[in-house]
């Protein structure tokens, strides 16, 4: 590894891992939304995955990190991220639920996140599900070298707001590798300036929280749940991307 203004550079063998260990946090993620459904609880799902992560010789990422008591993030409806799993929190039919989930594999870390309905929902929060996916597909659409990360905030910014929805400010996405989080932030908003230029070896966890309503949250009594400030729902999706010469590599898609 090589670090240049404290962005840490993978080489090729270093992005192979963290494809592995990507691998993992994807095919969690796979098993989860087949078992998502009105009646399980989020503990239920939690306890899932930390039991598919162990027996792939992996550790979950987030149980511990600062105290933080699940191995999944899981956020229900107005719940934008760092939902605690709990025995009771059952899901509804018409729910959405974000699952937020990490790795850490030989070494290096894997993220990534969905936003799924439980049955049907409503066609304004299916609208707000694609529109949430699709500002992801258009930041990465961005990882290309020589860009900006400016670039990458100004896509999915555009491509929310846009279609009406708005942005979280208060928490953004991040590079990633031997730590969780590392430089640069990757703000899904577009703040101007000259943000750090892309180069080959980045790997960048992009991962818009796009809001019905407005932009502001508020952090719950628990210390990590963050829910809008209008109780409107909220939807997350994230992948982990690797810079490369030939355009972004998702890290974090099934093979």
């Amino acid at each position: 590894m090589k670090s240049g203004r404290n962005i840490v550079l993978k080489n090729n063998d270093e992005i192979l891992l963290m494809q592995e260990a990507n691998q993992i946090v994807a095919e969690t993620l796979q098993m989860l939304q087949k078992i998502v459904s009105a009646g399980i609880t989020t503990w239920e799902l939690d306890k899932l995955a930390e039991e598919l992560c162990v027996a792939r010789n992996a550790q979950p990422a987030f149980k511990g990190y600062h105290g933080f008591p699940g191995s999944l993030c899981v956020s229900v409806n107005e719940e934008v991220v760092h939902g605690i799993p709990s025995k009771k929190k059952r899901l509804k039919k018409g729910d959405i639920v974000s699952i937020d989930f990490g790795v850490r594999y030989k070494g290096f870390y894997g993220d990534s996140a969905i936003t799924l309905p439980v049955g049907s929902v409503t066609e304004q929060v299916d609208r707000l599900l694609t529109i949430t996916r699709e500002s992801l597909e258009k930041g990465i659409e961005q990882v290309v070298v020589g860009n900006r990360v400016g670039d990458i905030s100004k896509a999915v910014q555009t491509h929310v707001e846009t279609n009406g929805f708005s942005v979280v400010r208060q928490f953004v996405g991040h590079g990633i590798g031997t730590e969780l989080h590392e430089a640069p932030e990757i703000p899904n908003f577009y703040q101007g300036g000259h943000t750090a230029r892309l180069l080959p070896g980045m790997v960048l966890a992009i991962e818009p929280m796009v809001n019905m309503g407005t932009h502001k949250v508020k952090v719950l009594r628990d210390g990590w749940t963050v829910i809008t400030g209008d109780k409107k729902p909220s939807a997350h999706f994230e992948h982990s991307i690797a810079v490369t010469e030939n355009g972004p590599l998702v890290l974090s898609s099934m093979k």
